[in-house]
């Protein structure tokens, strides 16, 4: 019998308030809900404050078969809110509250042997623009085995030479392509195309895979010393919060279960697609819906 494969998922987890209704999200919490509906083991280290809406992401985790045993409840911090605006094309601006629960995590030995256990450890930039979680971050990256950052750049919450740390411990890297620019920018690219670019700052890091999504027109993935492509695909959009929380999500799963790179980008780039047509971040998809979706049944 093959071994199930183990992910944990590092950082904030909280509530998106539209301007009609609130939504559970988080990074973390939406690539654990995508890689969970794909069967992979998945965990959630995070906090929540001691309230109905910290008791509700929890429950939705737990309903979700996301482990949740390294989620503490905060008695001091509320669990985190960010306010989201949406452009008439879909496009999110977000106002994230600060001080939070998920700005206070605080390192355990159980989260230590959670991380040690787990096949891949993924984080994001956004959870250490707060020292707390930032440090309980960095010693828990002594722990993982496979390491996988999300830059997740939202002015103001992060610093240059935090995320220049960052980097240098990751082995994959996901970026969309302002934020590939912003970097190489501050590490002192001369270059000007998105390929220089990404061979550059492969070359600055020891990152043995760099993603670059590029909303409607796919994605560009530099895995092992080979490039990959995704031209994208076409869908209505009706917002993109979470669509690149499944696109990271789905790629790594796919890659954990050892596909092969091209489909794994497909598939990858498919289902960010899909998320990006429908409200919220975490809608449900199957597999034969993302099949059809992805090569449409021909009408007899």
């Amino acid at each position: 019998m093959a071994k199930d494969i183990k992910a944990v998922c590092f950082g904030e987890i909280l509530w998106d308030v539209f301007p009609d209704e609130e939504r559970i999200g988080g990074a973390p919490l939406n690539v654990a809900s995508r890689m969970s509906s794909f069967g992979i083991k998945t965990e959630v280290i995070s906090e929540v404050g001691n309230d109905k809406k910290g008791h509700k992401l929890i429950s939705y985790l737990k309903s979700n078969n996301i482990e949740v045993k390294n989620i503490a409840k905060d008695a001091e911090q509320s669990t985190g809110v960010v306010n989201v605006s949406l452009s008439p094309g879909g496009s999110a601006t977000y106002e994230i509250a600060y001080p939070v629960a998920w700005d206070k995590i605080k390192i355990s030995e159980e989260m230590k042997h959670s991380v040690k256990e787990a096949d891949v450890f993924i984080f994001g930039s956004l959870v250490c623009r707060d020292k707390v979680s930032r440090n309980t971050l960095f010693e828990l990256l002594h722990e993982a085995k496979l390491k996988v950052l999300d830059i997740n750049l939202r002015p103001p919450h992060y610093e240059e030479e935090v995320l220049l740390k960052l980097i240098q411990q990751a082995d994959i890297i996901k970026f969309n392509d302002d934020e590939l620019f912003e970097i190489a920018g501050i590490l002192g690219s001369p270059f000007h195309s998105l390929e220089q670019n990404l061979n550059f700052i492969a070359k600055e890091t020891s990152a043995t895979s760099i993603c670059v999504t590029k909303g409607q027109h796919g994605a560009v993935f530099l895995h092992e010393g080979k490039l990959y492509y995704n031209s994208g695909f076409k869908v209505k959009v009706k917002d993109t919060v979470g669509s690149g929380d499944s696109f990271l999500a789905t790629l790594i799963a796919k890659l954990l279960k050892k596909e092969n790179p091209q489909k794994a980008l497909d598939y990858a780039c498919a289902v960010g697609a899909l998320v990006a047509g429908k409200e919220g971040a975490n809608p449900e998809l199957s597999h034969g819906k993302i099949e059809d979706f992805m090569y449409p049944p021909k009408e007899e």
